[in-house]
């Protein structure tokens, strides 16, 4: 009993941790919106290059979007 009573100072002081002042956590923010922004960046990448083997001509089986046509116009009244 006697020694818990003596390491409750010691366990005390311990919990006793100053927070983050806000360089450090300015720091942080930091460090983490950089990787996210590095991951962005890879993902973006990989769907570049997955777009670009997808797209016709570069031996892929999809087809891209049909030509474009020219409106029919309808045939000229007769004016009855």
């Amino acid at each position: 009993m006697r020694r818990a009573l003596m390491l409750l100072p010691l366990f005390a002081l311990a919990s006793c941790k100053q927070p983050p002042d806000f360089d450090e956590r300015y720091d942080k923010a930091a460090s983490d919106i950089e990787a996210r922004a590095r991951a962005m960046d890879a993902d973006i990448s990989e769907a570049d290059k997955a777009a670009a083997a997808a797209a016709p001509g570069n031996g892929s089986q999809t087809k891209g979007l049909p030509a474009a046509s020219t409106a029919s116009n309808a045939p000229p009244s007769s004016g009855e």
